[in-house]
């Protein structure tokens, strides 16, 4: 340990499987109530209906990074302790005030405590691309998420109304409504893209994970998918306004509105598709590179 060191110990002999086994059990008695409603809430709202795939993604890198994380010394850390407590202490403040989001978040907190504690850093450091990928399954604050939202409804709003005319289709703009002659269309929280932005940003994480081996371009994909799924929100509002004016105003609403939202999203994920290609001829991956990606971990 860290001034005081635990003897050294393989990797993950049998003992060290039924430390984890019983390591885990106890992490899912004491977060069971917290995990359960958050998995309600990934039901329930579809702002945060990605979080089911992100501890699915976790545990399957750990899978596939199984046998690194196996050859990784053991050299447990009393520092572990420390990120224990303080993640239980975080924990109870959750509990107590109410408070979801740092009852989830304190979770991770736990997680990082026990690696260190019983493994020691160089494991934590071995797993730490799984762990902290944990952070997408945990929905932001109702505040922070708001203060998010509202700019983005504005952003689409102002992007459709000067891309409108263009197409021919005249619009005086109110803050987030748009007022075309056939009819206003609000740009609601709903329509603000927020909910494919994070969708897509998560999505953008696994598909560089197993699609490139470069961290840069990996890098390079999460970040693009900020902007796509804004210009891809704006170009639905944009299909929208035109469904409006030309074909039936009640068109834009029901099956055609709810259908757009999926066929944006899968231009959206074809957009990161040709960014990526499009970066692979500016950046060219050695094999360096690619090795260090899934396939090598197996």
């Amino acid at each position: 340990m860290d001034g005081a060191r635990l003897p050294i110990r393989g990797a993950f002999p049998r003992q060290q499987w039924i430390e984890t086994g019983i390591v885990v059990l106890l992490v899912g008695w004491l977060y069971y109530s917290i995990l359960s409603r958050l998995a309600a809430q990934w039901v329930s709202d579809p702002n945060f209906s990605h979080g089911f795939f992100v501890p699915l993604f976790s545990l399957l890198v750990l899978w596939q990074t199984r046998a690194q994380i196996a050859s990784t010394p053991v050299k447990p850390s009393w520092t572990g302790a420390l990120i224990l407590v303080s993640g239980l202490v975080v924990l109870v403040i959750g509990v107590l005030g109410a408070e979801l989001f740092l009852s989830r978040s304190s979770l991770l907190l736990v997680i990082c405590g026990l690696v260190v504690l019983l493994w020691g850093w160089k494991m934590f450091r071995a797993v730490l691309f799984p762990w902290a990928f944990l952070v997408l399954m945990i929905p932001v604050p109702a505040i922070l998420f708001n203060q998010v939202t509202f700019p983005l409804q504005l952003l689409a709003s102002k992007l459709a109304s000067w891309s409108l005319p263009l197409l021919g289709v005249p619009v005086l703009r109110q803050g987030n409504v748009i007022e075309l002659p056939a009819m206003a269309l609000e740009v609601a929280e709903a329509c603000s893209g927020i909910r494919s932005l994070l969708s897509l940003v998560t999505l953008a994480i696994m598909y560089g994970y197993f699609l490139t081996g470069s961290i840069r371009m990996r890098v390079a994909l999460a970040v693009a998918a900020v902007p796509i799924a804004v210009a891809a929100n704006s170009l639905r509002i944009v299909g929208t306004g035109l469904l409006v004016q030309y074909w039936d105003p009640e068109k834009a609403e029901g099956f055609f509105h709810a259908f757009s939202g999926w066929l944006i999203f899968v231009a959206s994920l074809a957009m990161l598709f040709l960014l990526h290609k499009g970066l692979e001829r500016i950046w060219p991956e050695s094999p360096k590179a690619n090795s260090t990606g899934p396939e090598h971990a197996r």
